[in-house]
């Protein structure tokens, strides 16, 4: 996607003229995992008589006006927060449907035991209590769960717990709630993700549009390649231990109920360390295409340990009155020579 010079946001859904015409500022938080989207917008209320009551659903539109906009989504106006000198407000909006009538108690703390049941089943069960359409993984679907306790949580810690007990995440995606295993969430919602590639000019410098900056970090490369996993035998009296990988392991330190649910819990581990490799931080123009759980490019411009394919964890987009229009990238590599 060729970008323009002229960054463009737009706000639809409610009080869009007021909030377009007042923005100063605004920041997008896309990222992967079990963190939900956020969106935060800066309102100048001068000469404003009294103080609006702005609320609803808001949507996000930005690109350049040269090159076109992108539609981010939607999100719920959680939080408003007025201020003085300057008087301004600052809305927080996030992805998942937090309200103060909370009707069908999705912030609602609860206790309850589950099982025997498979993992999708649960999830589909929680996920559709609160209105959502659930999204499953295939490779997730099918595991089995003997017994397992929901202990004074709500649906969504409950279930984003359990989810991280397999290595997979629980999100909400507008009318949707996918369970998915990383880098799936977005694939599963529908959403289709473009590879990005970035490159950095031969006049980069700060001040210039196109100034890229990078900070690598290598402290994350995984050490362990496999893991044991402990279930108690309660037929023999015996604490039984399955080892997934090879070695060195890692020690799971939850106990499980059965044979299978600790080959499942100590291949989700093993897939979780293999993955935790070379992490890189960069900040580069504004991109509406960049998304958390995309793939990004780095080209023959980089450094050679920079090149080639990483897997984007979060992107973090804002601009202001000034036009300005920049991202921060947090990745992942997929390169598994490095």
């Amino acid at each position: 996607m060729a970008l323009g010079f002229t960054p463009v946001i737009q706000i639809y859904g409610a009080n869009e003229a007021l909030i377009n015409q007042r923005l100063i500022s605004w920041e997008h938080i896309d990222a992967a995992g079990i963190e939900s989207d956020q969106l935060t917008l800066t309102l100048d209320l001068e000469g404003l008589d009294g103080l609006p009551s702005l609320g609803g659903k808001i949507g996000l539109c930005v690109g350049y006006a040269e090159s076109g906009l992108v539609d981010k989504g939607q999100f719920m106006v959680t939080r408003r927060t007025p201020t003085l000198f300057p008087l301004r407000m600052t809305l927080v909006a996030t992805a998942a449907p937090f309200t103060p009538a909370d009707e069908t108690g999705f912030q609602q703390r609860r206790s309850a035991s589950h099982g025997p049941t498979t993992l999708g089943a649960l999830f589909r069960e929680l996920a559709s209590r609160h209105g959502f359409s659930p999204r499953v993984a295939p490779q997730l679907s099918l595991t089995k769960i003997d017994h397992i306790d929901q202990s004074n949580e709500t649906d969504m810690g409950f279930l984003t717990r359990l989810a991280c007990k397999y290595d997979a995440i629980a999100k909400p995606v507008g009318d949707l709630y996918v369970l998915a295993l990383p880098g799936q969430v977005k694939s599963l919602s529908g959403k289709v993700l473009p590879e990005v590639k970035l490159s950095v000019t031969t006049n980069n410098r700060p001040g210039d549009h196109a100034f890229i900056s990078a900070t690598l970090d290598d402290t994350a490369r995984a050490k362990s390649q496999g893991s044991t996993t402990n279930w108690w035998d309660a037929a023999a009296g015996l604490l039984q231990v399955v080892k997934t990988g090879s070695a060195p392991f890692k020690v799971v330190r939850q106990l499980c109920q059965s044979a299978q649910d600790a080959k499942a819990v100590g291949e989700a581990e093993v897939r979780k360390s293999l993955r935790e490799k070379l992490k890189v931080k960069i900040s580069c123009p504004g991109n509406p295409v960049l998304s958390a759980e995309g793939l990004l490019l780095l080209d023959t411009t980089w450094p050679d340990f920079m090149r080639g394919y990483w897997s984007i964890d979060k992107v973090i987009a804002s601009g202001n009155r000034d036009q300005s229009y920049r991202c921060l990238i947090e990745a992942t590599c997929l390169d598994s020579t490095q």
